[in-house]
């Protein structure tokens, strides 16, 4: 019995501790991802993020149909001030303290509201042979990454159409091309 305490109390401070590291990370904005994920060998993320819905995220908030919505809605702030908005139309959430100077919550939906906050990990995921550290650090991927969507495409959103992930996902894919 003793052991089994023991041992559930390690795991539990294990669990603790790598959160930590992911909590402490920073968003770095997109100049920081797109200085290598703009090119062919990265899978053009950048340049495909660019001409997506996601890069505009933010922006919509400030068009007429936003305003339209928020008064229906009856929000305390314009749709570009509201919390309510901005938890989906920014990487951090639009209220995320943890950034740095490099980030700029204009630029909407960026890698880092799918990946996660990269200052710590954004030197470790370059290299193949680090992705587990990097992960450990905060990257989030793959199936991870793919539940992310639904905490903003969903019945919550005043503008929800229905989400089918494999068909959305074909429009934004950026996998890194075989060596």
């Amino acid at each position: 019995m003793k052991t089994a305490c023991v041992v559930l109390l390690f795991a539990v401070a294990l669990m603790l501790c790598g959160g930590t590291a992911a909590a402490e990370n920073k968003f770095v904005g997109t100049k920081t991802c797109a200085m290598c994920h703009k090119a062919k060998e990265k899978g053009e993320a950048f340049t495909i993020w660019a001409k997506t819905a996601h890069a505009g995220a933010y922006k919509t908030l400030e068009g007429e149909a936003a305003k339209k919505i928020g008064k229906e809605k009856g929000l305390a702030k314009p749709p570009a001030e509201s919390p309510e908005c901005l938890k989906c139309h920014v990487a951090g959430g639009g209220t995320a303290a943890n950034v740095e100077k490099t980030f700029d919550m204009k630029e909407g939906v960026t890698c880092e509201a799918c990946h996660g906050a990269a200052s710590g990990y954004k030197t470790l995921h370059t290299k193949a042979e680090n992705k587990a550290k990097a992960v450990e650090a905060g990257l989030v991927t793959g199936d991870a990454a793919k539940k992310t969507c639904e905490t903003c495409h969903n019945a919550g959103s005043p503008t929800f159409k229905g989400f089918k992930y494999d068909e959305m996902w074909a429009k934004i894919a950026h996998k890194l091309p075989k060596k």
